[in-house]
C-alpha cells in the first residue's frame, strides 16, 4: 500500500514555497484522515496551482484518479484539482490558463513542455433530489429515465464527492495539511482493494451505464475486485449500454485496451456478459472455443492477443488505437474470411454492424482492412510495396502479436523491421493522439447485425 493512516502530524505548522509564511495544519476531524503519501510522487506545479488557489481563499484538493494512484502505490499520469472557486475566478487567477467545455466549464492551466493541469469547480448531482433505493426498485421505472443528462450544477466539496461514481476515485487530498477527505468510505475500499460504488450500484450504472466499463477497467488495470453487489449490478444492467452514447463506449473500450490490464478486464467483460452487448461477434467465439477448452482454440489466442498488448503497453506505453481494435477483433475477424473468395468483402461484411454499433471511426475500420489485406504476405516474410507505406509499422505489430498468440517464431517479423526501406509517404493513419483529438464520428442508425445471441450459455469459470 502506497501510504499510512494516522493522527494528526506533530508539527504544529506547515509552509510551502510559493505561500506567504507557514499555516496551521487542521487536525483530522471526520472526514479528515492524516495520512503519510510520498511528496516526491506529486506534480510540483500542480501544488503551486493547489497552494494559490488556498492562499486566496479558496478550497482546493486533488482529486479521483491522481489520489486513488498515489494511494496504491503507483504514479500518476496526470493530476485533477477540485476548487470551490468559479471557473472564471480560477482564469483571474492564472494567466496561463483558458476556459473549456460547454457540457461543464473547466479551466485548463498550462504549464511549459505541454503540461496541462485541469482545474474544476465543485459540482453536485442533478438527480440528488431522487430517492436511489426507490428509483433502482420500482417495478416501472425506466433506465433511461436515471440517464443523467445534464450535470451543470455547482456545490460544495461533500456534494462533488458524492456524486462520484466509485468511492476510490471520490477521495480528496489536501496538500497543506496532508490529509484526505473521505465522505464516502473509499479509504476502506483502497485497504480492502475493492471497486465499490457511491451508493446504489444498479441506480450508479443506469445513470451512466459507461460506469459499467469504467468499473471492468478499474478492476483489470488495477488489479481489485470487484464488490458482489456491484457485480451483480453488471450483470443486472449490462443491457443498459445500449443506451449509452456510442462514442463514448467505443472510447471506453480503448481506454481498456490502453491501460496495461486489457487480459483481465476483457475476461471480466465476457464473465459478466458485458461482451455479448458489445461485441455479441467475439463473445460468440470464446464461448464457441472454449466449449472444447483446446489450448489452441480461437478463444485463447482471443487472450493471448491481450496478453501481447498489455507485454507491450507496459514496455513502450500505449499502443495505436488502430492496433488496439485489429487485435481485439482479429480471431473473429480471422474466421469471417476464412474461406472467402473476397476477404475485402467479408471484413465488411463483418466490420459494418461494429461501426454503427459502437460508432468505431472509420479512420481505425479502413486501417484494419488495409492490415487485414496483408497480414499474410507479410506473415510470410514478405512485404513488396506495402514496406513503403506509414501503415507498415502498425501491420508489422499485428503480424508479430498473431505470431506470439499462435506460439510460432517472430523473426520474419523481425526482419522486415531491420530491412532497409525508403521513408513512408505521409498519411492518414488512425493514430492514437488523432482518436483523442478528433471526435468519434457515430454512424446514423444503430446496427444489430451479429451472431446467434450468446445469453444464456454457460457463464465462463473466473480464472483472474
Amino acid at each position: 500500500m502506497g501510504y499510512q493512516v494516522g493522527p494528526a502530524p506533530d508539527a504544529p505548522l506547515a509552509s510551502s514555497d510559493d505561500d506567504r509564511g507557514p499555516r496551521p495544519v487542521v487536525e483530522p476531524v471526520w472526514p479528515r484522515f492524516a495520512v503519510t503519501l510520498d511528496e516526491e510522487r506529486i506534480d510540483p506545479d500542480v501544488q503551486k496551482v493547489v497552494r494559490r488557489l488556498v492562499r486566496h481563499g479558496y478550497e482546493a484538493y486533488l482529486v479521483g484518479g491522481c489520489v486513488r494512484d498515489l494511494l496504491l502505490g503507483g504514479k500518476p499520469k496526470d493530476f485533477d484539482v477540485a476548487t470551490s472557486a468559479r471557473p472564471e475566478q480560477v482564469r483571474e487567477l492564472f494567466r496561463n490558463s483558458r476556459v473549456i467545455g460547454r457540457r461543464f466549464r473547466l479551466v485548463h492551466v498550462l504549464f511549459h513542455a505541454g503540461k496541462v493541469i485541469e482545474v474544476a469547480t465543485f459540482r453536485r448531482n442533478p438527480n440528488d433530489d431522487l430517492d436511489e433505493t426507490d428509483a433502482a426498485k420500482s417495478p416501472g421505472h425506466d433506465g433511461a429515465q436515471l440517464l443523467i443528462r445534464s450535470d451543470n450544477v455547482f456545490g460544495e466539496a461533500h456534494e462533488d464527492a458524492t456524486r462520484r461514481d466509485f468511492t476510490i476515485n471520490a477521495l480528496f487530498y489536501d496538500v497543506e495539511a496532508c490529509q484526505i477527505l473521505d465522505w464516502v468510505g473509499g479509504l476502506e475500499d483502497v485497504r480492502g482493494r475493492m471497486v465499490n460504488t457511491i451508493g446504489e450500484p444498479e441506480v450508479r450504472f443506469r445513470e451512466d451505464p459507461v460506469r459499467i466499463l469504467r468499473a471492468l477497467k478499474f478492476a483489470g488495470r488495477l488489479d481489485l475486485g470487484i464488490h458482489p453487489d456491484v457485480y451483480d449490478s453488471i450483470v443486472t444492467c449490462r443491457d443498459a449500454l445500449e443506451l449509452a452514447a456510442r462514442p463514448r463506449v467505443a472510447e471506453e473500450v480503448l481506454r481498456l485496451l490502453r491501460g496495461g490490464g486489457a487480459r483481465r478486464t476483457m475476461f471480466l467483460a465476457w464473465e459478466t456478459g458485458v461482451l455479448d452487448v458489445l461485441m455479441p461477434e467475439l463473445a460468440a467465439l470464446l464461448y464457441d472455443s472454449f466449449a472444447s477448452e483446446s489450448p489452441s482454440s480461437p478463444g485463447h489466442r482471443v487472450f493471448r492477443l491481450l496478453e501481447f498488448i498489455d507485454r507491450r503497453t507496459l514496455e513502450l506505453g500505449s499502443r495505436d488505437d488502430t492496433v488496439l481494435w485489429t487485435l481485439l477483433l482479429l480471431e473473429p475477424l480471422k474466421e469471417a474470411t476464412e474461406g472467402a473468395r473476397d476477404r475485402s468483402q467479408a471484413v465488411s461484411e463483418f466490420l459494418d454492424p461494429l461501426l454503427e454499433r459502437l460508432a468505431i471511426p472509420r479512420r481505425f475500420a479502413d486501417g484494419m482492412r488495409r492490415i487485414l489485406s496483408v497480414l499474410p504476405r507479410i506473415l510470410s516474410g514478405k512485404a513488396g510495396r506495402f514496406a513503403r507505406t506509414e501503415i507498415f509499422e502498425l501491420a508489422l505489430e499485428v503480424a508479430e502479436a498473431d505470431l506470439y498468440a499462435r506460439g510460432l517464431s517472430t523473426d520474419a517479423i523481425k526482419a522486415l523491421r531491420s530491412a532497409p526501406r525508403e521513408a513512408a509517404p505521409r498519411e492518414t493513419g488512425g493514430r492514437a493522439s488523432a482518436a483523442k483529438d478528433e471526435p468519434a464520428r457515430a454512424a446514423a442508425s444503430t446496427g444489430r447485425g451479429h451472431r446467434a445471441s450468446s445469453h444464456g450459455r454457460s457463464r465462463p469459470t473466473p480464472r483472474h
